[in-house]
């Protein structure tokens, strides 16, 4: 007899909200019950496509005790309150990223989770794609020798260019809304990180939104940082909101003793991996198994569903999540006082996908 479905609500109904539920709806072990927005249209808009209903409030949808699941898809400074009020009503929690933007904060929600025995995920979860899971089983098979340099790039472009509410993200900045992919990768690889330093500088700090309405930013918008993890692989980190996809700066490398890899992209599960030996030439590597193509929102949901119906954690945890909010926070630390930062918590790392090992 089949497991019954997780039963979700997604709340915050944005630009990401549509390819959560376009990809969450295929799997049999996950039902999307409906989505609730402050702009209720948006979410009407969004059930009207991929079904479930409206709720008029997040009080309403977590009073519904026919949601197991929340997926907090509200912008970057309202994750903390809306996770709190989640689990405080019982309910598992998804959030997209980052978890919070302080490590004080992010330690209580998975603290919180802890004590009331709900589970507590965040993405991202790229590490869970098939180019992702392909590197890391090169990486494990020692096809690269000891991995002493990884190189992380995200040039990820103005966002005033494309999306129609830039604010929030220049609000928090790129290392909050992109550098958390890089970062969930190498500490998903490689283990925690222990001691940073940084430097972060505002490029270009007024700019025009696609309607052409004038705003002013502070947080840095170009920022690079050395990361040194416990295992004593040294990660170069730059982000930025300034250089974008036209820079041949892009993906991850990890360079060791006996070769080298590329992956071309910290997010999309197809992402072009390649391998080198020591002064050879790069030549690509076969995937573990066939990728999907872009990325898989809704294969973060499904995991937890698969990790509740077989009694284990699900592989996307708060707690590395509440870590790299910790080296997020150490870096702001490191460019602002100019001195290198300790990173003092840790976390489980997650095992490898079943067709990934």
């Amino acid at each position: 007899m089949s497991p019954e479905p997780l039963r979700v609500g997604i709340v915050g109904c944005g630009n990401i909200a549509g390819p959560y539920a376009r990809t969450i709806t295929p799997f049999p072990q996950v039902k999307l019950m409906g989505a609730t927005d402050i702009d209720l249209p948006r979410a009407q808009a969004l059930v009207d496509q991929y079904g479930g209903r409206v709720y008029a409030n997040l009080e309403e949808m977590l009073a519904d005790p026919d949601i197991d699941l929340i997926v907090n898809l509200t912008i970057h400074h309202a994750h903390p309150a809306v996770i709190t009020q989640c689990l405080n009503a019982g309910k598992h929690v998804h959030s997209e990223k980052p978890l919070a933007l302080t490590y004080q904060e992010a330690k209580a929600l998975v603290e919180l989770a802890e004590a009331k025995g709900l589970r507590l995920s965040c993405s991202p979860i790229t590490f869970m794609g098939e180019a992702q899971q392909t590197t890391w089983k090169a990486i494990r098979d020692g096809m690269l020798g000891k991995v002493r340099v990884v190189y992380c790039e995200v040039n990820w472009g103005r966002i005033e260019s494309w999306h129609p509410n830039p604010g929030p993200f220049y609000e928090v900045g790129a290392l909050f809304d992109v550098g958390v992919y890089p970062l969930t990768l190498v500490t998903t690889f490689f283990g925690p990180a222990k001691k940073v330093t940084a430097y972060g500088t505002v490029l270009h700090p007024d700019r025009v939104t696609k309607e052409g309405i004038p705003f002013h930013i502070d947080t840095p918008d170009w920022v690079v940082a050395a990361v040194e993890l416990a295992n004593g692989t040294v990660v170069r980190l730059t982000t930025n909101f300034y250089v974008g996809n036209h820079s041949k700066q892009k993906g991850l490398e990890f360079h060791g003793d006996v070769g080298s890899l590329f992956l071309g992209s910290f997010q999309d599960f197809h992402a072009p991996v390649e391998y080198a030996e020591f002064r050879g030439t790069y030549e690509p590597l076969p995937y573990v198994k066939e990728p999907f193509q872009g990325i898989e929102w809704g294969r973060a949901v499904a995991e937890i569903a698969e990790a509740m119906d077989e009694g284990r954690p699900q592989r996307a945890t708060g707690a590395q999540a509440a870590h790299v909010v910790e080296i997020i926070c150490a870096i702001q630390q490191s460019y602002t006082e100019g001195h290198p930062v300790e990173v003092t918590s840790s976390f489980t790392p997650p095992t490898p996908m079943p067709w990934g090992e």
